[in-house]
């Protein structure tokens, strides 16, 4: 088999990543398809993606916390149409959180929601606090890109002393690059500058000169991208990370200790719909469209297809993942000097597939 040459490695990822989904829904088709006939069993494993096996015996009313226009979480908000929520017995209703992350996690710890899908990166400081809300999965990577101009630099290494264009100084891609400059010998702290701009102005700051790389997360990352002159010098599917979880489930930790079954099945139901969002990226990108704004399907197919949603992370592995996110956040002086990332990482985790 040959590669075409210009294919970027976010986008063979993404390819890798749709075979994944491929092998995984292969172990259970019928669980992954709603549609499909149920009398085809999937074969036992330590963790299957079997809607049966997590089910709750009776309906249950829950509250979501999502952001309804973040097409990388797409696959959450189309599994009511497609029915993963229904076949695990849940009527959900979706809060489409706008607010920050800190009121996302208080309405969680309070109750007021009992479940949210976020970015890793933009939670584990906010977590550390002591917000009573854990995290029961990692659902799939990709979301995150640092774009330059075309003949601007092309390694981390060229960004020592130069300028970083961001939305939010406490934006999960801040957190993931800096962590990314510090692998690559360049303090994110002392050797960079960071300065704020809206969104829609990171591309003409550019191509002014008043920085040297802007950070952001998809759709308009991918828009920026593509446009002439720019280019992508790097994204979150690099390295260690290419393997690692972006965005997580979490929710309230009474919900946990008083409705583990509840945990559960809303985890279960949004990990089957990213996996089967891997094999119908079209359909999502079609059902999405009531949703989002500003977009069209071609490009939430596009987008999704750039994205690892045949990824998932659960118990141990999970753990594993928030440990290195953890470790890295704690050397880029995000996180506490004195948090230890393994306990940390296992302190706001539930299990509750066990």
């Amino acid at each position: 088999m040959t590669f075409n040459s210009s294919l970027s490695r976010r986008r063979l990822l993404g390819l890798a990543g749709t075979a994944a989904a491929a092998a995984a829904v292969g172990r259970f088709a019928w669980a992954a398809d709603p549609h499909a006939h149920a009398g085809h069993a999937a074969p036992a494993q330590s963790f299957a993606l079997d809607a049966k096996g997590w089910a709750l015996p009776a309906p249950r009313k829950l509250k979501l916390a999502t952001n309804l226009n973040a097409i990388c979480l797409a696959p959450v908000a189309v599994a009511d149409s497609q029915g993963f929520f229904r076949n695990h017995n849940l009527e959900v209703e979706f809060v489409n959180f706008g607010h920050s992350t800190e009121v996302l996690l208080e309405s969680l710890a309070t109750g007021k929601a009992d479940a949210a899908t976020g970015m890793a990166l933009r939670w584990l400081k906010a977590l550390e606090q002591g917000f009573d809300v854990k995290l029961t999965a990692g659902t799939h990577g990709g979301c995150l890109r640092l774009i330059a101009q075309e003949d601007g630099p092309r390694r981390f290494e060229e960004l020592k002393g130069k300028t970083i264009g961001v939305t939010d100084m406490a934006s999960p891609d801040k957190n993931f690059f800096s962590l990314m400059l510090k692998r690559h010998g360049v303090d994110p702290v002392r050797d960079v500058n960071w300065r704020t701009y809206p969104v829609d102005l990171l591309g003409t700051a550019l191509e002014k000169g008043e920085i040297q790389a802007a950070s952001g997360s998809d759709p308009m990352m991918y828009r920026l991208r593509n446009q002439p002159g720019k280019r992508e010098l790097s994204n979150n599917l690099v390295e260690e990370y290419a393997k690692l979880s972006c965005c997580v489930v979490g929710v309230g930790g009474n919900l946990v200790r008083k409705e583990k079954p509840v945990a559960a099945a809303v985890t279960h139901a949004i990990l089957q719909a990213h996996a089967w969002a891997a094999q119908h990226p079209e359909t999502v990108a079609q059902d999405f469209l009531k949703f989002a704004v500003n977009t069209s399907s071609e490009e939430i197919h596009a987008i999704l297809n750039e994205h690892t949603h045949a990824h998932y992370s659960v118990g141990k592995a999970f753990v594993d993942e928030i440990a290195v996110y953890a470790r890295d956040l704690k050397a880029v002086e995000v996180l506490r000097a004195s948090t230890d990332p393994r306990k940390f990482a296992e302190s706001i985790h539930a299990d509750v597939f066990s």
